[in-house]
């Protein structure tokens, strides 16, 4: 069964309220109320404040990816487009929709079709390879964690750890059987262009289009793993901050509420949820985010503070995704509208110039 955006988009929104709004009638008591009415506000701009901070380092990281492929990017450009994948992530298994966006929008700056991929797949590499090391960091510094989380939850855990595994060896084969992968995709391409397609040279050109931004891809990989090294060491470091500004956003909503930032615990929780979002499971994730939240927070929240927890970060992190990623998706059609208007523009100067040339010819004749 095939659903549209918008029906995508309401039910993520669907799911997400529809836990938050659980987890706020099971966990619910008197002092509920006086916990929202002392919340310090403050705390929540802080919060967006850590937010903007981390999308703005998505931005350099693309910047940076992207220089060490011999592109410039803008950072304004860069941030837009993170934005607005935020948005398209929203109604994605596993918040998927984003990297097409950021695919597409780097080639509109002129970046290849296969370097801007291999750029958006480095960059969830990078985000494996760093949430790996936290993850190994903080489990050995709090190991006695494990020991308070239900069987359901460390299955879930696991299910997820190993998913983003699999993940991290998608550029390793790439490197080290590039000619078996390139088979591989192109048998995939044909014959998805053989069902879209209605002509043979029609599905022809799909091919030998993908032919050539596969190779595109695959040089760029070798390229990071060789002469543009220094972009996935910078890329690294700028992924790590990245996280760190992003994971601070729960200690601070916990600091608006009164509690401790505990920011060791709370960086390991977000760790385990982050792999969890990436499995394809609901749009944007919905859902099974704020259950995962809900789970395990509730073992350092009070339970008459955890559905404005989860209601709080959620707001930071998911549900300002779709008023920015709104205003970066108004800004980019503005842009393909402006395009189109000037292509159009220059279509017509041309033919009248045709025209113009033929009356010259006519008249000629008739002299």
């Amino acid at each position: 069964m095939k659903f549209s955006s918008r029906t995508l988009f309401a039910l993520s929104i669907l799911f997400s309220l529809s836990v938050i709004a659980v987890v706020f009638a099971t966990t619910f008591t008197k002092e509920t109320v006086g916990y929202i009415l002392a919340f310090n506000l403050c705390f929540l701009a802080l919060a967006i404040g850590f937010r903007a901070l981390a999308l703005i380092l998505w931005g350099v990281r693309i910047q940076v990816l992207s220089r060490a492929l011999g592109y410039r990017v803008r950072l304004a450009h860069a941030v837009n487009m993170v934005l607005a994948g935020l948005l398209a992530g929203t109604i994605t298994p596993g918040q998927a929709g984003g990297e097409p966006v950021r695919v597409h929008e780097l080639y509109r700056v002129g970046v290849k079709v296969g370097d801007a991929s291999a750029v958006v797949i480095t960059e969830r590499v990078l985000d494996g390879i760093i949430l790996t090391l936290f993850g190994i960091v903080i489990m050995t510094m709090t190991s006695s964690i494990w020991s308070t989380f239900s069987i359901s939850m460390k299955i879930l855990i696991a299910v997820a750890w190993i998913f983003l595994i699999s993940v991290l060896f998608i550029p390793v084969l790439a490197i080290r059987y590039p000619e078996r992968m390139k088979r591989l995709i192109m048998r995939l391409i044909t014959w998805i262009a053989g069902k879209l397609s209605d002509t043979q040279g029609s599905s022809s050109r799909i091919c030998e289009g993908a032919d050539e931004e596969i190779d595109n891809f695959f040089n760029s990989f070798s390229k990071f793993g060789g002469p543009s090294w220094w972009g996935l060491l910078a890329g690294g470091g700028v992924t790590a901050l990245f996280w760190i500004a992003e994971f601070m956003v729960a200690s601070v909503i916990l600091m608006g509420l009164g509690l401790a930032p505990s920011i060791l615990l709370s960086f390991l929780f977000q760790i385990i949820i982050a792999i969890v979002m990436m499995i394809p499971l609901t749009p944007g994730s919905s859902g099974i985010t704020e259950i995962s939240t809900s789970s395990i927070y509730a073992l350092i929240v009070p339970a008459g503070m955890l559905g404005i927890f989860v209601l709080l970060w959620r707001f930071v992190t998911f549900y300002l995704n779709i008023i920015l990623g709104s205003l970066a998706g108004l800004l980019i059609v503005r842009r393909e509208v402006s395009v189109r208007s000037k292509n159009e523009e220059i279509r017509k100067q041309e033919q009248g110039k045709i025209s113009e040339i033929g009356k010259g010819d006519d008249s000629g004749e008739g002299d």
